[in-house]
């Protein structure tokens, strides 16, 4: 997708910047995933959407696939839920805001590491781990 100079390794991104990177690709692949097969107006669209994109959804998603993750995968996990954000969740409880952030950060994991048959089993995974809740 995106071609990084030699120089910049996903490891020079903070564990928020891969949230912040893995929020967004999150979002696009539930858009696209709920707005593939219906022909239903934009604003419930948005509404199906904001159920997966949630703090409490996203928490709950991770404590689910937390088993399937490998050890680096669970390292960064880890590392984007401990990390200290300046922002305060606005309607979450800290909690499931920073498993939401863990999980995002894991996303932009995969994702930057161009690693994206892992990243279209994740979000799979997550996308029916949700459905079945």
């Amino acid at each position: 997708m995106f071609d990084f100079t030699p120089d910049m390794s996903v490891s020079q991104f903070s564990s928020l910047q891969l949230a912040y990177i893995g929020d967004a690709v999150y979002e696009l692949y539930i858009r696209t995933m709920i707005s593939k097969d219906k022909n239903i107006p934009v604003n419930k669209l948005h509404r199906e959407a904001t159920t997966y994109v949630k703090a409490k959804a996203q928490s709950d998603i991770i404590r689910k696939i937390e088993p399937y993750l490998t050890e680096q995968e669970l390292s960064v996990y880890k590392r984007g839920r401990n990390a200290k954000a300046n922002t305060a969740a606005k309607n979450a409880d800290i909690v499931d805001y920073r498993h939401a952030t863990g999980f995002e950060a894991l996303i932009g994991y995969i994702y930057l590491k161009k690693d994206f048959e892992r990243l279209d089993e994740i979000l799979k995974l997550s996308f029916r781990m949700h459905n079945e809740s």
